[in-house]
């Protein structure tokens, strides 16, 4: 039997299923591969929101790191919520003794309904220790702003927080569309030294939102495991989670926004 590639993701636990690890593992799993985990957070949510979280600490995310790079073969690595500056710099650190792991950051400041997890100070870290080892970054417009200060309201404004963001050394930027206004959803993929792609696809209508950028980025670390390129591995995570929108459009779980994968 073929063995999966293994992805580690490095990311908060959500107590709902809908977004954080539960929702990376799901993805990476439907897709094919194996999921690994190091738990970076806590989190007493439900669809509703949050109530409660505590932040793992930098050591104990940095030693499950070590204990899964140690051991299994990871073919592609992605984090998500990083719980202050002295997190960040401990997935960096032991991150950087492992170059060749392609790396996708999915920078996680806040929740949708408010709670703060990554501070401005971590946000500093995290451009200045993390993204010079990503192989690509994928905020959404609010995160992108606070990433970058740059004020974004039209595609020029997109292209432009892209190209400040790739000057911190990663190797390539996906701004998501969708805080974007309009029918269509359009996500910006910038790849350093390469002309700007434009993915374009109609907005479902769907309450069913919790944790779309879990799962589209952990779909994307699970093509690029698989040795897809930086674009061809975002076109099919993109396609993975429409098919997803769309078919869960009608669940019903939860009084607030479901998952955004079933």
């Amino acid at each position: 039997m073929k063995t999966p590639p293994c992805v580690l993701t490095i990311a908060g636990s959500d107590s709902g299923g809908g977004a954080g690890v539960q929702a990376d593992a799901r993805t990476i799993q439907a897709l094919g591969g194996f999921a690994c985990t190091a738990i970076t957070a806590v989190t007493a949510q439900n669809t509703r929101g949050i109530a409660a979280w505590r932040p793992v600490s930098p050591d104990l995310i940095a030693a499950q790191i070590a204990a899964v790079l140690d051991d299994l073969p990871v073919a592609a690595i992605k984090t998500g919520l990083l719980p202050g500056a002295a997190a960040v710099r401990a997935v960096a650190t032991v991150l950087d003794a492992h170059p060749h792991i392609p790396l996708v950051v999915d920078p996680v400041l806040g929740s949708t309904s408010g709670t703060r997890f990554l501070p401005p100070a971590g946000v500093r870290v995290l451009l200045k220790e993390l993204l010079p080892r990503a192989t690509l970054v994928t905020p959404n417009w609010p995160e992108a702003e606070a990433m970058t200060g740059v004020r974004i309201r039209t595609s020029a404004d997109v292209e432009g927080a892209a190209q400040r963001l790739l000057a911190s050394g990663c190797r390539a930027v996906l701004i998501k569309g969708g805080h974007g206004p309009g029918r269509i959803c359009r996500d910006c993929l910038v790849v350093a030294g390469k002309k700007p792609v434009w993915f374009e696809s109609p907005r479902i209508k769907t309450r069913n939102t919790h944790g779309t950028g879990c799962v589209l980025s952990a779909a994307i670390a699970l093509r690029l495991a698989r040795g897809d390129s930086i674009k061809a591995a975002t076109g099919a995570a993109r396609l993975f989670l429409i098919a997803g929108l769309g078919a869960g459009r009608r669940t019903v779980l939860g009084a607030g926004a479901g998952p955004a994968l079933v």
